[in-house]
């Protein structure tokens, strides 16, 4: 099982994003400490509402993954998620190739639908297409990254024997698809690489607008079934699952280790092969500590 470290999300507008320390300074310590991939989320132009009631600042990830990429040499750059329906699918697309040629091949892109109101309001984009205009990026997506000559017309685009280079380092770029609904899992059956399902409270999972998920025997269930799926459907490839530890007492990485151990194999026995943590950490210290203390105690 591998271990992505998600950078500290800071709400509201009070703190600075940076305040869990300089993103170069604490990639290059994620690396250093053993984890297998470095983690970023995405919105762009939230509501001041949304951040005044729990929301969090972010960069665009695709910019801050290539800082994160010229520093480290080996993590894995996970987007945790990006919104697809947000961008036309050939910006989304070349994006995505640039970040996996500059880094050699080290992206992991992870694509949800969205859910906040006033993001589609802001950026021009109809809430009510979003799940069509994500079924258009799926198409596009491998279409840019062949290389070769395409055409293909969306619901507010034509693209006429249109050709993109460079192609990216990996055939193709891993697609991670977020989100519950049995519409997700069957994507991700049939088109993608990975799935990261939701788990969080009643409030989070009624904000995101997901089908919830009440305890681990129910997502294993739901991890057998959509690799069924998707091997009835004809593919031999495997299929990623990621879980974002819920526990925040793992915060004191040392403390109560054996009892995290357990939950964490229990976590693996589900069918998780990625697991997501992250720390509450406001100094660049404190998350330096978090970082040596998590890898010295679970990644050795």
């Amino acid at each position: 099982m591998r271990f992505v470290y998600n950078y500290p999300e800071t709400n509201g507008v009070e703190r600075d994003l940076l305040d869990a320390g300089r993103l170069h300074e604490v990639a290059v310590v994620v690396e250093r400490s053993g984890f297998d991939g470095f983690a970023l989320s995405e919105h762009p132009v939230p509501s001041a509402r949304w951040l005044a009631e729990g929301g969090h600042q972010t960069f665009d990830p695709f910019v801050a993954l290539g800082y994160v990429a010229a520093v480290t040499r080996r993590l894995r750059l996970h987007t945790n998620l990006a919104v697809a329906p947000y961008r036309n699918p050939f910006l989304l697309a070349k994006a995505a190739a640039t970040l996996d040629k500059l880094s050699g091949g080290r992206l992991v892109l992870g694509l949800g639908t969205g859910y906040l109101k006033s993001e589609f309001y802001a950026l021009g984009v109809d809430m009510a297409e979003r799940n069509a205009l994500f079924d258009e990026v799926l198409d596009v997506l491998p279409l840019h990254w062949s290389g070769e000559t395409f055409s293909y017309r969306g619901r507010h685009f034509e693209a006429r024997d249109v050709i993109a280079r460079p192609r990216p380092v990996q055939d193709p770029i891993p697609i991670w698809i977020g989100g519950n609904s049995k519409l997700t899992r069957r994507r991700v059956a049939q088109r993608a690489q990975g799935w990261m399902p939701l788990i969080g409270s009643p409030e989070l999972i009624a904000t995101t607008r997901t089908a919830s998920i009440g305890s681990l025997s129910e997502l294993a269930d739901m991890i057998r079934e959509m690799r069924d799926a998707a091997e009835a459907a004809g593919r031999a490839d495997g299929i990623d699952v990621q879980y974002s530890y819920p526990d925040r007492s793992i915060s004191s990485p040392t403390v109560e280790a054996d009892r995290h151990r357990e939950a964490l194999a229990e976590i693996e026995k589900a069918g998780v092969t990625t697991v997501v943590v992250s720390s509450p950490t406001l100094t660049t210290d404190a998350t330096q500590d978090f970082l040596e203390g998590f890898g010295a105690t679970y990644l050795v």
